[in-house]
């Protein structure tokens, strides 16, 4: 049911293009959304009608919303750029689709080159190329880039520094018009002019001209009955109308975007709660996953200045722990993680060091030479138990200094080493939210890599149960087609190729894999 800061929030929402951002009652957001008219798509989730309809996700959607933001934009092509950048940055908990790391089409290209050519790409480099886009229409860019260099006679082979030997073996100039520079049919000079007229397309400049002039060879056609060439023209025409219309592009933390967190408030919130002496430049979150009693993983999420460093992410599989023990699990993530550092800057100058660990690793840190930092602060997710385990191996590492707390999920309580009563933060508050998020993070990283596992096992099982496939044959053969999957498709013959699968081991093997279907 909507309350009445709903309400009046509706009232006040515009019939315009845009996104918005769903939030629970602790702030954060839980769902991203585009729309053309966002009165009446954020309308809609508050209709009881709607609820009456939905799937069980979504009717746990809406009784979680308690409140929302918007974002206005211009058309729909950059309310998809932005519902995509947001979904991306704040990972909401009810998005399924645009969570990982795929990008909308750009196009690239490479002025340097004596002969540039444009491609299709996802990932913008700095390697001194243009780039245009993004596309948030793929089958519109493809189809447009087809026209450009057909239109402008422009290459698309792939040789930086094509010439008569490439030429041979291609009939471009024949099939697709391309002005075939590499034989010199035409200058370097004007073939370059060629590429700058289709930059300057992909600009916005001259695109009105562009399109009046294929609306009049479109009605020219039509006029002359030449439908499949009119047909052609309007496709043209409207792949054009969507890719280069002009779109403003969004960074993930731009300004005018909402924020469930912001990193520097927040960080101080959190220092001055926890009463911590120094700065929380680096923070460590540990999590443990054991849906399984075979899989039992751990997860680091790392966190530099109030946001992910994904390349500093790190997974475990325990070793030394027999069944589903939370608190055994934590200790021995925690002292492999803060080993590695410590051997890691033994290597150089702590070794020999008088100091204490914690101090010498610090100095080393300022000085520029530790090829490992240790954090400023360690959340583990959990309470007493998960802490005081964690507390027990930083001390017998030494790190008695090291400021580490523990997060549990019910009541959001928060509790330091020593101190019988929890901390609890409000709700609203930017130092709870920017751990729930490093907590959440860390469930999410933890949680994929025990799926992963999982899902290899189910996988590789098949072939385990296999009464001729021994452990050998098992990695010849992996190795050799890749998956279960591709071994399965195969006959005898092929599985014979494998070495170490004789001609009657192959033929058991593809008998016992079929019976399996």
């Amino acid at each position: 049911m909507s309350t009445p800061k709903i309400q009046q929030k509706l009232r006040d929402t515009p019939h315009k293009p845009g996104v918005y951002l769903m939030r629970d009652r602790l702030g954060g957001i839980i769902y991203v959304g585009k729309a053309r008219d966002l009165k009446k798509r954020v309308g809609n989730y508050f209709m009881p009608s709607r609820k009456m309809r939905a799937d069980r996700k979504t009717r746990a959607l809406i009784d979680s919303i308690e409140d929302f933001d918007l974002q206005i934009v211009r058309n729909e092509q950059e309310a998809l750029i932005l519902e995509s950048k947001l979904i991306k940055q704040y990972r909401p908990r009810y998005n399924v689709s645009l969570r990982d790391d795929k990008r909308f089409y750009m196009v690239k290209v490479q002025l340097k080159n004596p002969l540039p050519r444009f491609m299709l790409t996802r990932l913008k480099k700095d390697d001194g190329a243009r780039y245009f886009g993004p596309f948030v229409h793929s089958v519109a860019i493809k189809a447009t880039l087809e026209w450009i260099n057909r239109e402008f006679g422009l290459r698309t082979c792939r040789p930086q520094h094509p010439g008569e030997n490439e030429y041979r073996h291609c009939h471009a100039d024949v099939i697709r018009s391309c002005s075939a520079p590499c034989v010199g049919k035409i200058s370097e000079e004007d073939y370059r002019s060629r590429v700058m007229e289709a930059v300057a397309l992909l600009e916005g400049k001259g695109r009105k001209d562009r399109l009046q002039g294929l609306r009049e060879q479109m009605q020219q056609a039509s006029e002359k009955l030449q439908f499949e060439k009119a047909a052609r023209l309007r496709d043209i025409i409207d792949n054009l109308e969507k890719t280069l219309s002009p779109t403003r592009s969004f960074v993930r933390s731009g300004g005018a975007v909402p924020s469930t967190v912001k990193p520097s408030e927040d960080l101080a919130e959190l220092r001055e709660a926890l009463s911590l002496p120094d700065q929380l430049n680096i923070m460590e979150c540990f999590d443990i996953s054991n849906v399984s009693s075979n899989h039992i993983v751990a997860s680091m999420v790392r966190f530099v200045n109030g946001s992910p460093e994904n390349k500093s992410y790190r997974r475990y599989r325990i070793k030394t722990v027999q069944g589903q023990d939370d608190f055994a699990s934590m200790a021995e993530v925690v002292r492999r993680r803060y080993s590695r550092i410590l051997l890691e800057n033994s290597i150089s100058d702590l070794e020999g060091s008088q100091e204490q660990p914690l101090e010498a690793l610090r100095r080393l840190a300022r000085e520029g030479k530790s090829p490992l930092l240790i954090p400023d602060l360690v959340i583990v997710d959990g309470g007493k138990g998960q802490l005081s385990m964690a507390v027990r191996e930083l001390q017998r590492l030494g790190l008695h200094d090291l400021p580490v707390i523990g997060l549990a999920k019910q009541r959001e309580e928060i509790f330091r080493p020593g101190i019988s009563e929890p901390l609890l933060l409000s709700h609203d508050s930017g130092a709870l939210k920017l751990m729930q998020r490093m907590r959440d993070e860390a469930h999410r990283f933890a949680n994929n890599y025990n799926e992963l596992l999982l899902r290899r096992r189910v996988r590789e099982s098949l072939l385990d149960d296999c009464p001729v496939i021994s452990a050998k044959r098992k990695e010849a053969l992996l190795r050799r087609f890749g998956s279960v999957k591709r071994i399965r498709k195969a006959d005898a013959k092929e599985l014979e190729s494998v070495p170490g699968v004789g001609k009657k081991s192959a033929q058991e093997i593809h008998l016992w894999l079929q019976q399996q279907r």
